[in-house]
């Protein structure tokens, strides 16, 4: 007997299906049209309201060299700031793309409608931010991330070829004979199941951070997208690169932008001293991430931290009163908002506690440099699948992403996805049929059905605590290989313990619990992924920070970390870095 969360089976036949209407999805789906001149059929598809992604909540700004020449600054500069940001673990062809790219996306936003901040006689503003040897971030206020989306979605509306699906969560990718075919989802109104049949697919979902229990992303960047890919047998790659923000907000994790310290914003310890000048005299608040947040835990453990009385937190200061009220009321309005919301002080008067926080998936699906996903460590592609975004790791960010290159990576990626996607499927002259996939959806619906009916006796929200907690004790910001081994122990014992959880609403309309309860798989899943890469890593790179490996291997571990999905750990191998123009060196700042 189905269960009752199960409406009657629902195909939508599209050319183009994208997962996930953060700013990858939403880019792609609007190439797709623009590409096609508004006449294939594309869905987008989010698990939220599709303006509730969480690029919602990029607030400093995107990258891109739009003055060459002007204080010193080039193409082959913001390159060469990648790379070596990205402790040389960065595809170099994927970061000369992006670097190559970005003005021209910034300037299309721009013409979209995209309200950057401006001179007085018009010209954007640049702000500087970690690891840029020049301010090259472009910018709207601290709420660029939700200004770009706006432009987007309004744009989106404009097709009517575009139809945006919200709330519709997808349990499980279609993949036969090495082709995508379609995407399973929930509605999550009416508890009807859709399968989304289409010629290409593009998976947009963002990244996995909430596998932490410290984080600045949302409770929806649950990894979904990698996850579904994981287990269709697809490879990911470098998921034990997760960057830590150093400035999250205590108690909560609530971001606090980069740009905070690129408008001259200080890092204090209990002293009063400006730490950053013992770890990178040159940069000082402005090295890049891991340094930073290295810097900070280093001074907390050394006993020149604080504690937040409320949640016991220890943390450092982010101090911008010196900027003034005006300066803050332009630049970093929202910052000022939120602190006196969630604090009760004004951030001109009083310094801001903070401490690094998960924040970004450097891994994700392995891609091409064009972000089709491969089935293996070969040149082997998924026919018609692609990825894009911070779930599709085309590894321009190495092993540490810096600040703003993200937004630029979502758009540039986007747009090549969804112009690729828009192509095969004008070549294509047949959808998917559904006899073609009907073992494989009955499959997948059992799989939903078990999970519903299971009669176990599992919490699924004990398992996500027990699951945040080993990841935020063994898996932070300095790692050793017997806590590894610690986490390795406990993850296995968690994905053991989830195949006897107990879904207590058996409801159709808004089965939030049911939700949860696959996110719930999907992150335990994936921590396993980031620990089995982290054991295996015995050196310390960008956001990989061994205690007893300091120094970073490229003899041995100048390579990429890919992870197949087993019953046990995850299997691992590996595919060479592409070096093409910046040798590894030793990375001073």
């Amino acid at each position: 007997m189905r269960s009752r969360v199960w409406g009657p089976m629902e195909y939508l036949k599209y050319d183009v299906a994208v997962l996930g209407s953060g700013l990858a999805g939403m880019r792609a789906a609007l190439q797709a049209a623009l590409h096609s001149d508004g006449k294939l059929r594309i869905a987008l598809i989010s698990k939220l309201h599709a303006m509730r992604s969480h690029s919602v909540s990029a607030e400093g700004g995107i990258s891109g060299v739009l003055y060459p020449g002007e204080n010193g600054d080039s193409i082959e500069l913001h390159g060469f700031d990648t790379a070596k940001g990205g402790d040389y673990l960065g595809d170099q062809p994927a970061i000369e793309m992006l670097v190559n790219e970005a003005p021209k996306e910034i300037r299309f936003l721009d013409h979209l409608g995209v309200p950057w901040n401006r001179t007085e006689d018009g010209k954007i503003v640049l702000r500087a931010f970690g690891g840029m040897s020049i301010p090259r971030t472009v910018f709207a206020a601290d709420k660029t991330g939700f200004f770009m989306l706006n432009a987007l979605y309004d744009n989106i509306l404009s097709f009517q070829n575009i139809d945006v699906f919200h709330e519709h969560y997808a349990t499980h990718l279609i993949v036969k004979n090495n082709e995508f075919k379609a995407f399973l989802t929930i509605d999550m109104a009416t508890g009807d199941r859709k399968v989304f049949l289409a010629k290409s697919g593009i998976i947009a979902t963002g990244g996995a951070s909430r596998f932490f229990g410290f984080t600045t992303t949302a409770y929806s960047s649950t990894g979904d997208g990698i996850a579904l890919a994981y287990k269709a047998g697809i490879p990911v790659k470098d998921m034990e690169f997760t960057q830590f923000h150093p400035t999250g907000l205590v108690p909560s994790g609530v971001l606090i932008t980069e740009a905070a310290r690129g408008e001259g914003g200080y890092l204090l310890n209990n002293e009063g001293k400006r730490f950053m000048e013992n770890y990178a005299k040159s940069k000082m608040e402005l090295a890049p991430r891991d340094i930073v947040s290295r810097a900070m835990i280093t001074e907390i453990n050394e006993g020149r931290g604080l504690i937040d009385e409320t949640s016991g937190i220890k943390h450092v200061l982010l101090d911008l009163r010196h900027l003034g009220e005006e300066k803050i009321d332009e630049r970093l309005p929202m910052i000022k908002e939120l602190v006196i919301k969630t604090l009760g002080f004004n951030p001109s008067k009083e310094p801001i506690p903070v401490r690094p926080a998960a924040h970004h998936t450097m891994g994700g699906i392995h891609v091409n440099l064009y972000g089709q996903v491969m089935a293996d460590d070969t040149s082997n592609a998924i026919k018609g699948l692609w990825a894009a975004g911070e779930c599709g790791c085309v590894s321009v960010h190495g092993a540490n992403r810096l600040g703003s290159n993200s937004l630029s990576q979502c758009v540039i990626w986007g747009r090549m996805t969804g112009e690729a996607a828009a192509k095969r499927a004008v070549e294509m002259s047949e959808l998917p049929l559904e006899a073609e996939i009907k073992d494989d959806l009955e499959r997948a619906e059992k799989e939903v059905d078990l999970l519903l009916s299971n009669k176990g006796s599992e919490n699924p929200y004990q398992l996500r605590k027990e699951l945040w907690e080993t990841m935020d004790t063994y898996v932070y910001v300095f790692r050793t290989t017997a806590g590894l081994e610690k986490a390795r122990a406990k993850l296995v014992e968690l994905r053991r313990r989830y195949k006897d959880i107990y879904v207590s609403d058996k409801g159709s309309i808004y089965n939030a619990n049911l939700r949860e309860a696959f996110e719930i798989g999907n992150m335990i899943e994936l921590a396993q992924v980031v620990v089995e890469g982290a054991i295996n890593r015995r050196e310390s790179r960008g956001a990989h920070a061994m205690l007893e490996y300091p120094s970073r291997d490229d003899k041995n571990l100048l390579k990429h970390t890919l992870a197949y999905r087993t019953d046990g750990v995850p299997r691992i191998s590996y595919i060479p870095v592409i070096i093409t123009k910046w040798q590894p060196m030793e990375r001073k700042y």
